[in-house]
């Protein structure tokens, strides 16, 4: 634990954190391999993570984490900050710092993780991607829903975007699947199923996440340990956290300027829920043990950026294989290639579950057209690239919208991007020659 420093003069407008003074006595270095060992020089490391640091000083992530691994090393694995005890609003005082072993809470990056529980089973003919809903949700085709896909889910064109406001905002409703289950059924769909893209920020997790239930008989929480992260060694990445470690939790704050209509308006119709709400409830106990399958993984960088390292190997890691590579190809199917999102309100690449790179518009960098993976709200992200052999995760628990340095959100995904050059394609573990 240590004191900050108070800043004087520091807008309250902005709702900045505090600098410290000396960002190396806030700097944590875990294991890392030898630049080389990754193909990359030093040099260029470096210059990573000066794009990082540079982010950190823009003031409004408490703490920031970055694992990035490439050709299979762990070339990069540090955090800056503190994880609770130096939001905008507190004195400083009993900071307590992130660690590289911090986990973050990685809201909707939670898709990602959740689309692969969905092709897992996909790919060992347990369910079709073209299988109805009401298939496994009885009574679902209520109010014309009968055509709606499990791959209208994960592509986000099943045309039913939002929940009730209070199956959000009521958290003693969280465990109860009966009220989610009818919730479910009774949803009105906004389009026919397939015409439109409209972001389903917590509604396709639900829905997906009784999918496994019916598939499985288990919630989908037990299947993805059981199929995935216990047979490769995870002690995070899963669907909350158990009652002892909450509080291991970072913290999460809202930060930056405050958003007014109209775009506060279109925040919370694509989010479902109040800006400042929606950051409050994932701090509550309910919310971080229990099972949200669009929003609640809790990870850190190193085994986010180790679960898309799986993926980009086709399935394998370490021995252990979960899927196969063509199960991954599917998933990376393109269903929408920069269509105007009506939720999000800016063009997105979507493929089953998973967000893709492009050419120019990118969140993973410039000439990325290989890459998939997820953003989490508000500035968490996490990728594959296959073409660079990299696999990349960025945690913040600062939760700004629009600040003046937001760029270097983005310029630390260019950087990473420009840093690993593009490998032989015989070398794609994803794509083999």
């Amino acid at each position: 634990m240590a004191s900050i420093p108070r800043l004087p003069l520091v807008p309250d407008l902005l709702r900045r954190i505090h600098l410290p003074s000396d960002l190396e006595s806030v700097t944590t270095v875990g294991a890392e391999d030898e630049p080389a060992a990754g193909g990359l020089e030093a040099a260029g490391v470096e210059r990573i993570w000066k794009s990082a640091t540079d982010l950190y000083r823009s003031g409004v992530h408490p703490a920031l984490q970055l694992c990035v691994r490439r050709e299979g090393a762990v070339v990069l694995n540090r955090t800056i900050g503190h994880s609770r005890g130096n939001g905008p609003q507190d004195d400083g005082t009993d900071a307590i710092r992130a660690t590289t072993e911090t986990p973050f809470c990685v809201y909707s990056a939670s898709k990602a993780v959740t689309a692969f529980v969905i092709h897992l089973l996909a790919g060992r003919g347990e369910l079709d991607l073209d299988d109805p809903i009401a298939k496994y949700i009885h009574g679902y085709e209520r109010h014309g829903k009968e055509g709606i896909t499990i791959g209208h889910v994960l592509a986000h064109r099943a045309g039913v975007p939002n929940l009730p406001r209070e199956a959000i905002a009521n958290l003693d409703l969280l465990p109860d699947l009966e009220y989610m289950l009818e919730a479910l059924r009774d949803a009105r769909p906004i389009a026919a199923p397939g015409r439109l893209l409209a972001y389903h920020a917590v509604s396709g997790g639900f829905i997906l996440g009784e999918v496994v239930r019916s598939v499985r008989g288990k919630d989908i929480r037990e299947v993805l340990a059981e199929e995935i992260l216990d047979p490769l060694g995870f002690r995070w990445t899963n669907y909350g956290v158990s009652p002892e470690d909450v509080a291991s939790v970072a913290t999460d704050y809202v930060t930056g300027p405050r958003l007014g209509p109209p775009f506060s308006n279109l925040l919370t119709r694509a989010l479902g829920s109040p800006f400042d709400k929606l950051v409050e409830a994932a701090g509550d106990p309910r919310f971080l043990t229990g099972i949200v399958p669009a929003a609640n993984t809790v990870t850190t960088a190193l085994e986010l950026s180790r679960f898309y390292e799986l993926m980009r190997r086709g399935g394998e890691l370490d021995g252990v294989r979960v899927m196969d590579p063509e199960t991954i190809e599917r998933a990376l199917t393109e269903q929408s290639h920069l269509e105007l999102d009506l939720s999000l309100g800016f063009p997105t690449r979507f493929g089953y579950g998973l967000m893709l790179g492009a050419q120019v518009l990118s969140l993973f960098g410039r000439d990325t057209q290989q890459a998939f993976g997820h953003l989490g709200f508000t500035n968490i992200l996490a990728w594959a690239d296959p073409e660079r052999a990299s696999s990349v995760a960025v945690l913040t628990n600062g939760k700004p919208t629009i600040y003046p340095e937001i760029t270097r959100f983005y310029g630390l995904a260019q950087r990473i991007t420009k840093e690993c050059p593009k490998v032989p394609r015989e070398e794609w573990l994803l794509h083999p020659a």
